[in-house]
């Protein structure tokens, strides 16, 4: 497992790919999300669910789980990873980035902004020549920081809920 230190004023803090053992803080990063929170109610219940999509991740190439975690081992981060390859854009492969979080009470300090800019680095470095992701329409704090980043609101994203989901 490698590490490496996010750049940007965010000593300390490391990046590397999650391993299963890292399923709980990252569920409970994702928990901590005032939107989300209700899904994450279960979340002991879907112990299981949640090992298998870790394994179905982790063991695509396409797809990179990391956590960021602080000079102690804590985990303090994470984002997921997706290569999509595609026949827009002249056949481009883009980098979905999704479930970006950073533990609340060190938000401000650097560390989002180190991930996004390292996750853009690797979409240059697996060869994508786009990166996009989305962002629910109520997190208005979160799309000013994407475009502080760079990123533009470009597309309006839909969802369908499917039975049992």
């Amino acid at each position: 497992m490698t590490l490496e230190t996010l750049a940007h004023g965010t000593t300390g803090y490391f990046l590397r790919r999650a391993v299963a053992e890292d399923i709980g803080a990252i569920i409970e990063l994702m928990a901590n999300d005032a939107i989300r929170k209700a899904e994450y109610q279960e979340a002991e219940t879907t112990a299981a669910g949640y090992l298998a999509a870790f394994h179905a991740i982790d063991s695509d190439p396409a797809h990179f789980l990391a956590v960021v975690e602080d000079e102690h081992g804590k985990i303090v981060g994470t984002m997921q990873l997706t290569l999509l390859p595609g026949l827009a854009r002249a056949g481009a492969t883009r980098m979905q980035i999704e479930a970006v979080r950073v533990d609340e009470e060190l938000r401000g300090r650097g560390i989002g902004s180190a991930m996004i800019q390292w996750a853009v680095a690797e979409a240059k470095r697996r060869g994508a020549g786009l990166v996009q992701l989305t962002s629910d329409s109520a997190r208005t704090e979160a799309h000013r920081f994407y475009e502080r980043l760079g990123f533009t609101g470009s597309h309006v994203g839909f969802k369908m809920r499917i039975a049992g989901e």
